[in-house]
């Protein structure tokens, strides 16, 4: 930049160029062509005004279009920018490539690790134990709020005194002389001057509430306000009152009462993992006092299907999958706490022992398939779930050095304490293998092919205990049925003791059934023999009991269990004959 004589830039630009020559010499040094020469350029010498660069001496182009230089064939070329030409432009090239791809690579692999650290997460969470939703704690109480305008003595509230607000005289200066004020101590003055400004602000305060007393705009925002709170308390009283409402009738077993505080606790076990959608239903069946819940359970894409990315030698970035079993693993981890959430909250609200026992269903539900499929299901009494410990204990997630984040489906707790529960568990959530649901819920009035073999027994249960028959001890229960004994008190219905076999068939019973269960009455030193089927008998067995051998053995066929569920239960039963 020039200057002028006063120091002022005068708005021209002096260019400093190298020396001539300088330019071809780097070239030359790099390797590039000597011995063509660039289009357009000049080959004149220094006798016609340009230097060696192409350039003219004052600083212009060689060939007088621009003060640009031409282009140089060294600079870019069919090989890409920089320079193609030379030997070094290829690998600095590669490893700019590869850096980038590189980096590329790392990200991703970020990206993944981010999502295997999600999941983690939730298997914390959905491992952390619920709070009991009873009806205790869905009481709500009133505190009365007191009035604004009222402090906490407003009743006895007195004049305000000067004596209250005035500030300590200073002392005297000779101590044997009696107390004087020094008026001209500047502190003392506006410490007196800010305590008379409090004396009547707080006596103008006084006096304006004591106005206000009598005040009619005062008297009607003190009504406002007790009616307010009024309402207030009525809006709690009357909450507390239907909430004893649905007490009392959960205690009588109504289904929506029951439901409905079933499906309270399975919402607030769900506030923990609330990114994770996973719904719970619940449905109660008054005939065998069963809960049926229906788990939705989160999406099989939520588990990551890799463990990152690698750089291949030729530079591809190449995704790294994870093993089919770690990935099916760690879906049923979280399956597996999630459906032992969902029992441990109804286990929990439960106070009043009005369940029998739980159904639990976990489905996949995918909009690509009509039907949902069924993964985990579960049938758990109330004696099961008493014994069991739904939860792990102390930390509920924890990363092992051996182990890595995931550790084997064996070595689950979530998954051997399911599997205690009797459990049925999918093998491979990803190749689309269901199980069995235990029991479904949907009919008004249950079928006995619909019941889960818990249900089904507690059904027989419930039904021979109201007959007579006490002491009842499960020997044998399967999908099937079951094989019971029991002992009736003397002058009951069904006095002595019992070998009961119950089952749901659809085919009719025939003699070899009646035989085994005659065998099983001799070996359990009992008096008698009951065969129970929602199906029918053949005629051959209704003519072997008639006979002498075999009057000890009583059956009770699905009509017969239509009349003792109305009879002994009050509630209607599908058996199917």
């Amino acid at each position: 930049m020039q200057y002028s004589a006063d120091g002022q830039s005068d708005g021209t630009a002096t260019v400093q160029f190298p020396r001539p020559g300088f330019l071809a010499s780097v070239f030359r040094d790099l390797g590039a062509g000597e011995d063509r020469e660039p289009d357009g350029a000049s080959t004149a010498g220094p006798g016609d005004g340009t230097t060696g660069d192409g350039t003219t001496g004052d600083g212009r182009s060689g060939n007088g279009a621009s003060g640009d230089a031409p282009p140089d064939p060294g600079l870019d070329g069919p090989d890409g920018p920089g320079r193609p030409g030379s030997a070094e432009a290829g690998p600095d090239d590669a490893v700019a490539a590869h850096a980038r791809a590189a980096t590329l690579t790392h990200h991703r692999t970020l990206t993944v690790q981010a999502e295997h650290d999600r999941l983690a997460d939730l298997l914390r969470r959905a491992a952390l134990p619920v709070s009991a939703m009873d009806f205790e704690s869905q009481l709500r109480h009133y505190q009365p709020r007191p009035y604004p305008a009222d402090g906490p003595a407003a009743e006895a509230e007195s004049e305000p005194r000067w004596e209250d607000f005035a500030p300590v005289e200073p002392p005297a200066a000779d101590p044997e002389s009696g107390p004087s004020r020094r008026l001209l101590d500047s502190g003392y003055q506006r410490e007196l001057a800010q305590a008379r400004l409090t004396h009547q602000r707080a006596l103008r305060e006084w006096r304006t509430r004591r106005a206000e007393a009598g005040n009619p705009a005062a008297d009607e925002s003190r009504r406002a306000h007790e009616a307010a709170e009024e309402a207030r308390a009525r809006v709690v009283r009357e909450y507390n009152e239907s909430l004893e409402e649905c007490r009392r009738a959960y205690r009588l077993a109504e289904p929506a009462a029951v439901e409905s505080l079933l499906e309270r606790a399975l919402a607030a076990a769900e506030t923990t993992t609330q990114d994770l959608p996973a719904a719970c239903r619940a449905v109660f069946r008054p005939l065998t006092r069963t809960a049926v819940l229906d788990l939705d359970l989160p999406p099989l894409d939520l588990v990551p299907s890799l463990t990152g990315y690698r750089l291949a030698p030729g530079g591809d970035i190449v995704p790294v999958p994870r093993p089919p079993a770690d990935r099916a693993t760690d879906y049923l981890r979280l399956v597996a706490r999630l459906a032992l959430r969902a029992l441990q909250a109804a286990d929990a609200v439960d106070t009043d022992e009005i369940l029998a026992g739980v159904v639990l269903n976990g489905w996949l539900r995918d909009p690509a398939t009509a039907e949902p499929l069924c993964l985990v299901s579960v049938d758990a009494d109330r004696d099961a779930l008493a014994r069991t410990r739904l939860l792990p204990p102390g930390t509920p997630y924890e990363e092992r050095d051996d182990e890595g984040v995931y550790a084997d489906a064996e070595q689950d707790e979530a998954l051997v304490r399911l599997r205690q529960l009797g459990a049925a568990v999918t093998p491979d959530p990803y190749d689309r293998a269901g199980v069995r649901p235990a029991a479904q819920a949907g009919a008004t009035v249950p079928a006995a092919a619909d019941l889960s073999a818990n249900e089904f027994a507690q059904l027989v249960r419930d039904l021979l205990t109201r007959g007579g028959i006490a002491r009842w001890s499960v020997r044998l229960r399967g999908p099937a049925g079951l094989v019971a004994t029991g002992e009736g008190a003397p002058g009951s219905a069904l006095p002595g003791r019992w070998v009961v076999w119950a089952s749901r068939d659809t085919a009719s019973i025939g003699v070899e059934q009646i035989e085994t269960l005659a065998e099983a009455v001799g070996e359990e030193s009992a008096e008698r023999g009951l065969r129970l089927t929602t199906g029918r008998f053949a005629d051959e067995v209704l003519d072997l009991t008639a006979g002498e051998s075999h009057r000890h053995i009583h059956l009770i066929d699905g009509d017969g269990v239509r009349e003792l569920a109305h009879t002994h239960l009050g509630l209607p039963v599908a058996t199917g004959s």
